[in-house]
């Protein structure tokens, strides 16, 4: 079932893009789920799967070839690249290499939305305010918009590409309402125009990184920041003061995630920079294993917590007329 989710009018678009000073008294603590689990992207049999850590188990799995994926899409799904809870923990929202980005309802497995973002390395996803998706493509060197409408689905292709050099990630920031994403060395900010069936962004900012090679963006958990991954090492960007500083010296770093208080910051530190760019293992900052499978080929891990960061909350997905 979705929640119909009416086109933003012109003054609230106005006002979220004319850089008016952001609501900082809002809380960034999402509440945790009962239960320590993890979503990861792995490419072994291009799935995605929800771990529990402490017993080492897989209790959940989601693979296009048993879904509701059309056989001619399949190739849509070629190496996992990304999986992270939305929705409250509702859905996973998962992209893949080869250009597939899906919406997938936990409950039952069904994908309520799929589309193709093209053939450039496709390798994160985000869900905009109003239900609309927006995905990253490395070698393609953009990001790509997309209409979610859960009763036409496929979508072949998205209905707007903006161009950004080696295009890795994007996170919705809903306090500053933009979008960021980290390229290279620069963490760039963008608006969003609220047009439903027409959507678009707007560079409005940028921030210099003290290192290149840009990997992962994900909101630290609690926090008015930003994990980054570059090529040798993991970053914090507090985005009130616009700073930046060291959290780990690891190298190849594919994803990022934290939580509360017994949930250690993970990892997903790939084997090398060529041909084993995933891993059997998730692993904290200091080196310690959280989990392990023979076989495994990780590419991205993330606690399944609950954020505001984002999203406006919610278990229903958002369309938009």
């Amino acid at each position: 079932m979705t929640a119909a989710c009416s086109k933003k009018s012109s003054t609230a678009t106005s006002s979220a893009s004319s850089g008016t000073t952001p609501d900082t008294t809002k809380t960034f603590l999402p509440t945790a789920t009962a239960a320590k689990r993890m979503v990861i992207a792995d490419q072994s049999t291009n799935r995605v799967i929800i771990v529990e850590p402490d017993s080492n188990t897989i209790v959940w799995e989601w693979q296009p070839a048993t879904s509701n994926v059309r056989s001619q899409d399949l190739a849509w799904f070629g190496n996992m690249s990304d999986a992270r809870p939305v929705y409250n923990n509702q859905y996973i929202l998962a992209t893949a290499s080869a250009g597939g980005v899906a919406l997938v309802r936990i409950a039952d497995k069904k994908t309520v939305f799929y589309g193709y973002s093209g053939n450039g390395n496709t390798h994160s996803a985000e869900i905009l305010p109003d239900g609309n998706i927006v995905t990253a493509s490395s070698t393609g060197a953009y990001l790509a918009l997309f209409h979610v409408d859960t009763l036409h689905s496929p979508a072949t292709a998205p209905l707007r590409k903006i161009t950004l050099n080696d295009a890795h990630n994007v996170v919705w920031d809903s306090v500053r309402q933009r979008l960021w994403s980290a390229s290279g060395g620069t963490l760039y900010a963008f608006s969003y125009n609220f047009q439903c069936t027409s959507p678009g962004l707007t560079l409005i900012d940028s921030l210099a990184l003290p290192a290149t090679g840009s990997h992962d963006l994900y909101p630290v958990y609690g926090r008015d920041s930003l994990w980054l991954s570059t090529s040798s090492k993991v970053w914090s960007i507090d985005l009130k003061k616009r700073t930046v500083a060291a959290a780990a010296s690891l190298a190849r770093v594919k994803s990022v995630s934290s939580g509360p208080a017994g949930y250690p910051t993970i990892v997903l530190q790939s084997i090398d920079t060529d041909q084993q760019w995933w891993n059997n293992k998730i692993i904290t900052f200091s080196g310690d294993v959280i989990f392990l499978q023979t076989g495994l080929k990780a590419y991205k891990a993330r606690w399944m917590l609950t954020s505001n960061f984002g999203q406006s909350g919610g278990n229903t997905v958002k369309t938009c007329q």
